[in-house]
């Protein structure tokens, strides 16, 4: 008698289940979704993982780089401090590392460097309520931090304190001590009493810095993200690849902390950044790649933690932020467009911006949801190493559901495209907002149609709710 065949069970090359879900995303726009990604893994039982790039160069962490090298961390620490577990309690102790961690020092440089040394010798209010065990422990990488900056201090290049994120500081005080941007990151959840289940995973694990360029279809080249998301002013379109040597050597005569062949743009202090009034594109984006510090293209492997997350998982969420800065640099990297492109991952959901921006537009010619799909197709593509672009027909492969609000200024859906390509669509009615706002998703309607893609709910239809959903 012939015997009875067993279904092959769906598990991962490595031996891992799939029950987790991977987030790909960025800093500060995904952060508004995370009590709705913790709702839906408490519902489905699942891990989650956020996988963030490391390539942030502006603000305060551009002088971090620029004076310790390592990778751009201020995406992160908010990940972390937006995960600390809520609590009403305006005096507890968790309410008070969250403040602590989240903390700036004053734009000028002089005030930022006395706060500083108030905080380093625990006379700053800031410490108030946090208990003396994480205090000193906190203090100690403080400390070192403080030692280091000292050390490296010269006449021509002091470091300056100016808008310094405390968080920021600590998990760099942290990785220094450890020799692991890894362990800083655990030594930073384990304090803010991350919960178990969420990992943040950054897309490189590094303890060097890695840069990224964008080339637009009019052969233009943007280097540094900073430049390509959040120019100062005015925007720095003219920049390529290569700086002149005498301006490299110029630098260089300088004896401080930069790598030999660093790019000088890429070394200034603070380098500055605009979210309002941003200078269009002359052109839409081509591709993304990441350079060494000479400026040449290279191909950068993953963290092998967000290879094995996104093995494990049974749903992969492109979340909202900037398409370019923090999406794109985590699907090229080596490695995750193969494993993104494992069919055995049934749902591969992009969450669509609800506006275009500098990265997706011109406005004379904005991205529409099957450009997004487009983008993301290509740049795991290229993590493949395929050299011959997408078809239409591999969108699919890595896009399998979009879900999208509809409204003034936001990317245009074609439905019935998409339809035709193998992708499901569907529509959130979301939160009312004042006259030339933009749209903004409601966090229930969203929630719902998350659910209602991977199973936990069916789509229900009360029409006057501002969350519901239309397939």
């Amino acid at each position: 008698m012939a015997s009875a065949q067993v279904p092959a069970l769906n598990i991962p090359p490595n031996g891992l289940t799939r029950n987790g879900m991977v987030v790909l995303s960025g800093g500060s726009a995904a952060n508004n979704l995370v009590d709705i990604f913790k709702t839906l893994i408490e519902g489905k039982k699942l891990n989650l993982s956020y996988v963030i790039p490391i390539s942030d160069n502006g603000g305060s962490s551009s002088e971090l780089i620029r004076v310790f090298g390592g990778p751009g961390i201020g995406d992160v620490r908010s990940r972390l401090v937006r995960l600390i577990p809520d609590d009403d309690d305006i005096n507890s102790q968790t309410a008070a590392i969250r403040a602590f961690i989240s903390h700036r020092l004053p734009d000028d440089p002089l005030a930022a460097k006395l706060e500083w040394l108030d905080i380093v010798e625990a006379r700053h209010e800031t410490w108030h309520h946090i208990p003396s065990s994480k205090k000193e422990l906190i203090r100690s990488f403080l400390n070192l931090m403080n030692l280091e900056i000292v050390k490296r201090a010269r006449p021509s290049s002091v470091f300056n304190f100016s808008s310094a994120s405390i968080g920021n500081m600590f998990l760099t005080g942290a990785r220094l001590f450890s020799g692991s941007f890894e362990s800083a990151i655990y030594l930073l959840s384990t304090i803010c009493s991350v919960p178990s289940t969420i990992s943040v995973l950054p897309a490189i694990n590094t303890n060097f810095s890695h840069h990224i360029s964008v080339g637009l279809k009019d052969g233009t080249v943007i280097t540094g993200q900073n430049a390509i998301s959040h120019p100062s002013v005015p925007t720095a379109l003219s920049q390529t690849p290569w700086s002149p040597i005498s301006e490299i050597e110029a630098h260089d005569s300088i004896e401080d902390a930069n790598l030999p062949g660093s790019l000088p743009s890429l070394r200034k202090q603070n380098i500055a950044f605009s979210k309002s009034d941003e200078e269009e594109l002359p052109a839409r984006i081509d591709r993304l790649w990441y350079i060494n510090p000479y400026g040449q293209e290279i191909r950068v492997a993953a963290n092998p933690k967000v290879l094995d997350a996104v093995d494990a998982s049974r749903c992969i969420i492109y979340s909202i932020g900037s398409l370019y800065t923090s999406i794109i640099p985590s699907i090229v990297l080596r490695g995750v467009g193969e494993a993104i492109a494992n069919q055995n991952i049934r749902y591969k959901i992009l969450i669509l911006n609800s506006t275009i921006d500098r990265e997706t537009g011109p406005c004379s010619d904005p991205y529409s949801a099957t450009d997004f799909i487009a983008a993301i197709s290509k740049a795991a593509h290229e993590s493949r190493g395929l050299s011959s672009p997408p078809t239409l027909d591999d969108y699919k492969t890595y896009v399998t559901h979009l879900i999208h609000l509809e409204g003034d200024g936001t990317p245009k859906v074609d439905k019935a495209e998409l339809a035709g390509l193998g992708i499901q669509t569907l529509r959130v009615y979301g939160r009312k907002t004042e006259l030339g706002k933009p749209a903004r998703y409601d966090e229930k309607g969203l929630l719902q149609a998350l659910e209602a893609t991977i199973g936990n709910a069916e789509v229900r239809g009360d029409r006057s709710r501002r969350n519901t959903l239309e397939m």
